[in-house]
């Protein structure tokens, strides 16, 4: 059966969001008075929810201070958005909208919360090649759980044979497993081409102009 649903995570996949990212995590601890990870240590943690990567981070935070972390991170991301402004990996529009020429229909499942993708999507002029959005704030068992995949397959009517996830970091690679879909690791992200395949990545590619190509031959 053919691929008709590509869907992909967001930071490290689609956007170049590390630098962004990984200051405002920083910036948050530092904020609060907690030491503050290297960028190493903090970009391991990109995929995963606020909450889960503070207390990553930071494991000695109480839920109070878990809350206070993601009203801060929100409020400097914000601001570091215009200073350390995303851009998206070379290829990405035009595979995105090769995608969609040829009928694939392009999902997002990110950690990130919706309002911050969306903005982030029209920023960066993409919004109008993604037909549907999950963002960490819709589930309630967010990446490596197959949920949010589980919720795209049945929100647009398509078979998990019919898709293949595509992302940068074991847990995406682990949400698709999970969803029982195809799965594809981007090397150029986050995470290394070994942590992929460890993962269980069906392939790791190295340019995400690669995927039409890997669609096609599943």
């Amino acid at each position: 059966m053919s691929i008709r649903l590509a869907i992909f995570d967001f930071d490290g996949t689609l956007a170049d969001t590390r630098r962004t990212i990984v200051c405002t995590q920083q910036q948050t601890l530092s904020e609060l008075g907690k030491p503050v990870p290297d960028e190493q240590t903090c970009a391991a943690t990109i995929g995963l929810t606020l909450t889960n990567c503070f207390r990553t981070l930071c494991p000695e935070l109480s839920d109070d201070e878990l809350k206070q972390c993601a009203d801060i991170y929100h409020r400097r991301f914000d601001e570091n958005k215009r200073l350390i402004p995303p851009t998206l990996f070379d290829g990405v529009r035009e595979t995105l909208h090769r995608l969609k020429e040829q009928g694939i229909a392009i999902a997002i499942a990110t950690s990130r919360n919706s309002r911050s993708l969306h903005e982030l999507l029209e920023e960066l002029g993409i919004s109008e090649y993604v037909a549907y959005t999950v963002g960490g704030d819709d589930v309630t068992r967010p990446k490596p759980d197959a949920q949010p995949v589980e919720m795209i397959l049945s929100a647009m009517g398509i078979a998990a044979e019919e898709a293949i996830v595509v992302g940068d970091m074991p847990v995406d690679i682990m949400m698709g497993v999970g969803a029982g879909v195809r799965t594809c690791g981007v090397s150029y992200g986050n995470a290394t081409r070994k942590e992929l395949e460890d993962a269980g990545a069906d392939n790791v590619i190295d340019s995400i102009k690669e995927l039409t190509q890997v669609i096609h031959s599943a």
